[in-house]
């Protein structure tokens, strides 16, 4: 009933507004003047309201950053993202400044050079000074955005160090798995043509690397300080994955093996310190929409130091051990 009272009315106000103008239009007529004339003072009453709209547009813009700001992802967890931030923020503080500065000369010009009675435009064609300061300037700072840019690009892309903890994280319709490449860290082989449902990810029983594997759900676990590398896989469609708290994202693409990695800086009960939400969790989500459960493709990262990652690592079991536990399994009688 409310909702159809607010449409009422906002519907009464479209005419009520459209019989003011038919009003005004009619007082206009009857004091001699043409409809549609724009007189000095019309253009100075507009000169004063654009003013009027910059103060009142950018108290909204300082508005909006002020509430919405704090809503923002939290600091980088990550050590790579440190720098990408840096980078945003120096993109962000060149656009604003650019953004302020042009609408205030914008709004300012339109106020101060209003049309004035017998008043004409200057022809002004070209003028090659003022051409090679706006190509000049603007190509300068691109190219130092640029070079800023690859820097970080080249960094996030670099191989990761021989140390790195190897992990893979295989996407479906809906869901994801994690696999530790174990104590040898190397990944087990692994080919789509050996899934089922006791093997989800094809595992192939034949390559010993495979023995030591750590598949897990739900959640995963990765220590404080220790680069890892995701080795990304799907089975079925183009999936991403997206960890924005730790400024990191790649496709996962059927049929081959795409690749990231990171070092995380805070863990998991800091970063809940640092919000002040004992609820808080990292994620992984599907940033691709890859039908209609996309929403519901997540996946818990917990960020522990690396004592509290070896403890739970040992309280895994290896894909051997699940598998020999399978199979010493007695077969009901029929």
């Amino acid at each position: 009933m409310i909702k159809i009272l607010v449409y009422v009315a906002i519907i009464l106000a479209v005419f009520a507004i459209g019989y003011l103008v038919k009003v005004y239009e009619l007082s206009t007529s009857l004091k001699g003047k043409k409809q549609h004339e724009v007189t000095e003072n019309d253009n100075r009453m507009m000169g004063k309201i654009m003013m009027t709209f910059l103060v009142v547009f950018f108290a909204f813009i300082i508005f909006n950053l002020e509430s919405y700001g704090p809503r923002m992802l939290p600091e980088s967890a990550s050590e790579h993202g440190v720098g990408l931030d840096w980078l945003f923020n120096f993109n962000m503080a060149i656009l604003f400044f650019v953004f302020v500065i042009t609408h205030v000369v914008l709004f300012y010009f339109a106020y101060k050079y209003y049309g004035r009675n017998g008043n004409t435009a200057t022809y002004f064609p070209h003028n090659n000074k003022l051409e090679m300061i706006w190509t000049v300037i603007p190509a300068i700072v691109l190219a130092v955005i640029i070079i800023f840019g690859l820097k970080a690009w080249n960094k996030i892309t670099a191989p990761a160090s021989k140390d790195a903890i190897v992990m893979q994280l295989y996407s479906q319709q809906f869901q994801w798995t994690a696999r530790y490449a174990g104590k040898d860290n190397l990944l087990g082989d692994s080919n789509y043509k050996l899934i089922t449902d006791t093997n989800p990810l094809g595992m192939d029983d034949g390559d010993r690397k495979g023995d030591d594997d750590i598949i897990v759900r739900n959640e995963f676990h990765i220590p404080l300080g220790k680069e890892i590398e995701f080795k990304l896989n799907s089975r079925d469609v183009i999936h991403s994955a997206y960890l924005p708290h730790f400024r990191a994202q790649m496709n996962c693409v059927p049929g081959m093996t795409t690749m990231l990695h990171f070092t995380p800086i805070i863990t998991t009960q800091q970063m809940r310190d640092k919000l002040n939400n004992q609820k808080f969790d990292y994620i992984l989500l599907c940033n691709k929409i890859c039908g209609v459960s996309h929403y519901n493709m997540q996946m818990t990262i917990i960020v522990d130091t690396e004592a509290d990652y070896n403890a739970w690592l040992k309280t895994q079991k290896t894909y051997k051990s699940k598998t020999t536990a399978a199979e010493s399994k007695p077969v009901a009688a029929k």
